[in-house]
C-alpha cells in the first residue's frame, strides 16, 4: 500500500473511475464483440439465411452479462433491453456488420434506398439513432468494406481491444456493488455476479450456439475457461474483497490498476496471437500443492485405462483362423487319398 500511495494515484484513479463509458467506450465494446462473433464458423451464412437469429446472437454478445447477471439476481433477464441507446447501437454496429458481409441491398436503386427511419421527437434515443442510421448509410456505400477493414486493421483493432477491457472491468466493479447492495453478506454471489459480468458470454456460448443451430457440448467455457473468462473470475473475487474491506486499497485505484493489468495482457495476446494465459505458471503450481496434479491434466483416466486394457479380451486373428482352415481340408484330402 506504501507503493501506491508513493505513485500518488488517487486524482487520476477517481478521474478515471468517473469517466463514462457511453458512446466511445461503448461502442468500441459492441465493435469487437461483434467482431469476434463474426469470427465464429458460419455467422456469416446464419446472417444471410435469418437475420432474426444472427441479431438475436449480436445482442447476446454484447448483453449476455447483464442477462446472466439479472437472472442471479431476481431479475427480468430483459429488463437492459430498456436502454434503448445501448440496444440502437450495437444493432446498428451488427446491422453494419451485416451490410457489409451479406450485400443484402445491391441494385440500380441503392440511391433511392434508406436504412431507416425515427420516430420525431427530441430524445437522446431519438437523436442518437437518427445520428447511428445516417452514419449507417454513408458506411454503407463506403467502398471496398472499409469500415469492416478498418476496425480489423490490427493498431485499430487493438485500440477497440484495449477500450473493451476498460468497459468489462467497470461491469464487474459495478456488478459486485449491485450485489453488495441486494445480499450484503453474499460473498459468493457477489463473486458470482461481478463473474458473469465480466464473461456472460462465453459463459452462454452454448446457448448463443444453439440460436445458430450449432451444437458443441464441448465447448464448456466452465470447464475450458479462456484468459478474460480467468481474468473476470479472479477480478471478481478481488473486487468483492474491497467490498467487504478485506482489501486494504479504494475501489477507484483497484479499478485502474485491474483495468492496466486487463488492457495490456489482452493487447499484447491479440497483437501475437496467442492464447496463453497469463495464469498458467501460478495455476500449474498451485494445482500441483493443492490438488497434486498439474491444470488440465487427468492422471486417474489414462491410469484407469492401463489398467482396463489386459482385462478386455484380444479379438480373434482371422489370419489363424484361416490357416486353420486349410489345415484343416489337408488333412481331409490326405485321409480321403489313403
Amino acid at each position: 500500500m506504501e507503493v501506491l500511495a508513493a505513485l500518488n494515484l488517487g486524482d487520476f484513479a477517481q478521474y478515471f473511475s468517473k469517466m463514462s463509458m457511453f458512446p466511445l467506450f461503448d461502442l468500441a465494446y459492441y465493435i469487437v464483440s461483434i467482431l469476434y462473433l463474426k469470427y465464429e464458423p458460419g455467422a456469416v451464412e446464419v446472417s444471410r439465411r435469418s437475420p432474426v437469429a444472427s441479431w438475436f446472437s449480436a445482442m447476446l454478445y454484447c448483453f449476455a452479462s447483464y442477462v446472466l447477471a439479472d437472472v442471479l439476481l431476481g431479475n427480468s433477464p430483459i429488463d437492459y433491453f430498456n436502454n434503448n441507446s445501448h440496444v440502437l447501437l450495437a444493432s446498428a454496429v451488427w446491422f453494419e456488420s451485416r451490410l457489409f458481409h451479406c450485400r443484402l441491398w445491391t441494385g440500380a436503386t441503392r440511391g433511392r434506398r434508406t436504412v431507416g427511419r425515427v420516430p420525431p421527437g427530441g430524445s437522446d434515443s431519438c437523436r442518437l439513432a437518427r445520428r447511428l442510421r445516417a452514419c449507417l448509410y454513408l458506411i454503407f456505400f463506403c467502398p471496398l468494406n472499409l469500415f469492416y477493414k478498418c476496425v480489423a486493421f490490427l493498431p485499430v483493432k487493438l485500440i477497440l481491444v484495449a477500450m473493451k477491457e476498460v468497459v468489462r472491468v467497470r461491469k464487474i466493479a459495478a456488478g459486485i456493488h449491485h450485489a453488495h447492495h441486494a445480499y450484503h453478506n453474499g460473498w459468493v454471489i457477489m463473486v458470482l455476479t461481478g463473474w458473469v459480468k465480466g464473461s456472460g458470454v462465453a459463459l452462454i456460448a452454448n446457448f448463443e450456439q444453439l440460436l445458430r443451430g450449432v451444437w458443441k457440448p464441448d465447448t464448456n467455457e466452465v470447464m475450458n475457461m479462456s484468459f478474460p473468462t480467468k481474468a473476470s473470475l479472479y477480478g471478481a473475487i478481488m473486487f468483492t474483497l474491497q467490498q467487504t474491506h478485506w482489501l486494504p486499497v479504494s475501489k477507484n485505484t483497484l479499478i485502474l490498476l485491474f483495468t492496466v493489468f486487463m488492457a495490456s495482457s489482452k493487447v499484447f495476446m491479440t497483437a501475437t496471437h496467442s492464447h496463453s494465459s497469463p495464469f498458467t505458471l501460478v495455476e500449474s503450481m498451485l494445482c500441483k500443492v493443492l490438488f497434486s496434479s498439474t491444470a488440465g491434466s487427468a492422471p486417474h483416466d489414462s491410469h484407469s485405462a492401463s489398467h482396463d486394457a489386459p482385462h478386455q479380451p484380444a479379438p480373434p486373428s482371422p489370419a489363424k483362423s484361416k490357416e486353420e482352415l486349410n489345415e484343416g481340408a489337408r488333412k481331409r484330402k490326405a485321409k480321403k487319398a489313403e
